[in-house]
């Protein structure tokens, strides 16, 4: 390995550093107690190594963000069995989308609320927010019916966000989730 080869890597380590840091200060104590100064501090290293990774908080936030749509799309893929379909794999698909948020709310946030800098549904869109939308569609597209597979797509990731939202801001109470979820599924399964 070249010295440039181990210094792309030790750049690559404490980036990642970073990021888990600002993640794990985000779910334990918030976004807004996250700040350069005490992920400095957590990680060890001065504040100028962690603006030489990332210009700003809200850069940190994205690259948590993009972290967190790549989970969640893994967790779509692997919650959808191989031979499932129709009604089952809109449901298995939706369960792992609120589960997801429920496990994970500071990156939840960091996906959906925060990151104002990662443009959605154009071409500077990012891979991993591209892949996200993409595990949403592949399973959708069956149950679209006559509707364009994205536009439906997009509307039913609109009222997933809306139950996760409005449940976590105490709107619509959390013991009846599963049956709001079974509703969206008809809706989505009749839809098609």
């Amino acid at each position: 390995m070249t010295i440039q080869q181990r210094k792309e890597r030790g750049r690559a380590e404490r980036q990642q550093m970073i990021v888990s840091a600002a993640r794990k200060l985000a779910e334990t104590e918030g976004w807004d107690a996250v700040t350069v100064r005490k992920l400095a501090e957590h990680i060890e290293y001065s504040q100028p190594v962690l603006y030489s990774h990332f210009r700003s908080k809200d850069e940190i936030v994205g690259a948590v963000a993009l972290e967190g749509f790549a989970e969640l799309t893994l967790a779509i893929r692997n919650a959808i069995p191989a031979e499932a379909t129709g009604r089952s794999a809109v449901s298995a698909l939706a369960e792992a989308y609120m589960a997801f948020a429920e496990r994970h709310p500071a990156v939840y946030d960091s996906m959906f609320g925060l990151s104002n800098g990662l443009p959605f549904a154009d071409e500077r869109t990012p891979a991993p927010m591209r892949e996200g939308f993409m595990a949403l569609l592949d399973t959708l597209r069956e149950v679209a019916g006559t509707v364009a597979p994205g536009l439906f797509t997009e509307v039913a990731w609109a009222a997933l966000h809306g139950l996760v939202t409005l449940t976590r801001a105490g709107r619509l109470p959390p013991e009846h989730t599963p049956e709001r979820l079974r509703v969206l599924v008809d809706w989505m399964v009749g839809n098609g």
